[in-house]
């Protein structure tokens, strides 16, 4: 409702703007109509001006914050006030008269002001200053020396019929003096003239090339402008001469003048058809492109082939309107900040956090089209956005392998590791133990009766064999307990407490979990109490297990010298790979001195 209510309210002041530019008109035409106007001159003259007018309502109101449309609104006004000076009113001559320029004035205006609405360079403020100043000061003085019936010719109005209080604001009724005043009004206005079209060049010079074609609507006007003035006055120095082409030429001069405010309309406007390319734009930040593809791409789009896109040199740089050198180039090379009537201008674009993350230099013309900026600076941020997720799923996918790989050599040195134990454990002394059966076997072969020696070998093998059986029973439980399958966690756990080499508290509730969550949870306690005999010189470890929700919550704590980090080489990022693998999650926390604490957080389904 208040969105609609301001609508309503902004498009008010141009119902009522309209309103008096249709009044105007008509007034301007009726006045031209009195001084004997055909209705083909009618006809063009309310054409040009109404079509300032409307170009510039219509400017106004998609443009509100741009007073170009303002500019182009006073030209279709200021247009008809010459008119005046056919009303026959004495007062309204006089006003006619004294502004029968102004509306040049306004257009020298609009062509420096264009397409921003504001006079950046001294010289532009200079010129327009100058000129209102000389319709106000100069058009007063000559109106007050303008006697109407004796110098008719001064005006495109023809006025024979005019007597002597024709002209309201007439002072002093002298030909000569009213020549001289009139002849220096006029050059004094072809002199601001030539500074205006020489401050024109000058700014073309130093525009960038999208500031150019942005520009072209000015140079339409001054061309179509200065082809009319040719024209006019060679009809006026040689009517006869051009015979039948002043009908041919007439209104194609008329249709270009009206054609004047609508280029003037269609160059201010003309960046909104840009948004319609941010869709493609946005299409090809998907493909993720490198900083120079999308440089190049926001340049094609917004016309600006002098774009340049500035990435922060690092995320931990200090970066400020005030440092441009934060920023690089596809290239590697500073972008400076813009200076002040460069014609340039910058555009910031945050991160997520809104941290300033990159920066636009560009033509300050696109500054005024605030939405097609907005939609630039969306898909610049998108782009980021999608290059820093990319970045993050390559790390990612990298840590993945770098697991995968871990894992695999971990599972390969288990199997070596198992191996080695078979073959110089077990298998030797079951080796061993049989070599002794059959000396004990070839010497009951001979019949001789039991010896000492024969009962030694004996004793000998039962040693290896109870020594094999043990090492089989304990490279069992390394592997996978058998009570850990029978019993579960909580019984495994007492067991391996009870082999340990230091005492070891063991809290565990009772009851059971998956089976891939009760050996992973069983190997985390194995390891880190190996670990805290092994490597921390502990005196005690705890071991507690409980259900949290649907997670399993394994703790080891130790009170040994601490200081273990899952690289240190003590088995501990191995364990991490393999809670990891489980769906689980593996927390160390070793400060020197204090200890080491295990933590581990399974799934229990």
């Amino acid at each position: 409702m208040e969105g609609s209510r301001r609508g309503t309210d902004f498009r008010l002041p141009l119902l009522g703007w309209a309103t008096v530019a249709f009044a105007v008109g008509g007034c301007g035409a009726w006045a031209y109509g009195k001084a004997g106007a055909s209705g083909a001159d009618l006809v063009r003259d309310v054409a040009v001006g109404w079509s300032y007018a409307g170009a510039g309502l219509v400017a106004w109101w998609r443009r509100p914050a741009n007073p170009t449309g303002r500019l182009m609104l006073a030209e279709g006004l200021t247009w008809f006030c010459g008119n005046l000076q056919g009303s026959g009113v004495p007062l309204l001559f006089a006003l006619g008269s004294w502004g029968e320029a102004l509306n040049l004035a306004v257009l020298g205006h609009l062509l420096l002001a264009f397409p921003d609405g504001r006079l950046a360079a001294t010289l532009d403020r200079f010129v327009v200053a100058a000129g209102y100043g000389l319709v106000a000061v100069g058009g007063l003085v000559r109106v007050t020396l303008y006697d109407p019936a004796v110098s008719g010719s001064a005006t495109y109005l023809s006025c024979a019929d005019c007597g002597p209080d024709a002209n309201a604001l007439l002072l002093r009724s002298d030909p000569g003096l009213f020549h001289a005043v009139d002849l220096g009004y006029r050059w004094a206005g072809a002199l601001l003239t030539v500074v205006c079209l020489g401050a024109l060049v000058r700014r073309w010079r130093l525009s960038c090339p999208a500031r150019r074609r942005v520009l072209v609507p000015a140079w339409a006007a001054i061309v179509v402008a200065v082809a009319f003035f040719a024209w006019e006055v060679l009809y006026v120095l040689a009517p006869n001469a051009l015979g039948s082409a002043n009908a041919v030429l007439t209104w194609p001069s008329d249709a270009s003048q009206i054609a004047v405010p609508f280029a003037f309309l269609t160059g201010l406007l003309h960046m909104r058809l840009r948004r319609a390319f941010v869709g493609n734009l946005v299409i090809e930040v998907g493909t993720d492109p490198t900083p120079r593809q999308m440089q190049d791409a926001l340049a094609r789009v917004l016309g600006d082939p002098a774009l340049r896109l500035g990435l922060r040199r690092s995320p931990d740089s200090l970066v400020s309107e005030d440092a441009p050198v934060g920023y690089l180039d596809p290239e590697g090379r500073p972008v400076p900040l813009p200076r002040p009537g460069s014609g340039l201008s910058a555009t910031w674009v945050g991160d997520a956090a809104g941290a300033p993350a990159a920066v636009l230099v560009h033509d300050a013309a696109l500054d005024e089209d605030e939405t097609l900026m907005s939609a630039i600076s969306g898909t610049v941020r998108l782009w980021l956005l999608g290059s820093r997720l990319r970045s993050e799923v390559a790390t990612r996918a990298e840590e993945a392998r770098a697991f995968q790989t871990r894992l695999l050599r971990a599972a390969y040195d288990e199997r070596q590791r198992l191996e080695r134990d078979l073959h110089d454990g077990a298998q030797t002394r079951l080796l061993f133990g049989l070599m002794a059966l059959r000396r004990l076997d070839a010497g009951l072969s001979r019949g001789r009766g039991p010896d000492p020696a024969l009962r030694q070998t004996v004793a000998e093998a039962d040693r290896a064999l109870r020594q094999a059986l043990d090492e089989l029973r304990d490279l069992a439980r390394g592997i996978h307990p058998a009570v850990l399958t029978r019993e579960g966690l909580g019984p495994a756990v007492t067991a391996l407490a009870e082999q340990a080499e230091i005492p070891v508290l063991v809290m565990v509730e009772p009851g059971r979990f998956a089976p891939l969550t009760e050996s992973t949870a069983y190997f985390v306690v194995a390891e880190a109490v190996a670990n805290a005999a092994k490597h921390a010189k502990a005196d005690a470890v705890s071991v507690s297990g409980r259900r949290d929700g649907d997670r399993l919550v394994v703790e080891v704590a130790d009170d040994g010298v601490g200081g273990a980090a899952p690289a240190g080489g003590t088995g501990l990022l191995g364990l991490a790979d393999r809670v990891a693998a489980a769906g689980g999650t593996l927390e160390v926390t070793s400060s020197p001195g204090r200890g080491t604490r295990v933590r581990a957080e399974l799934p229990c389904e």
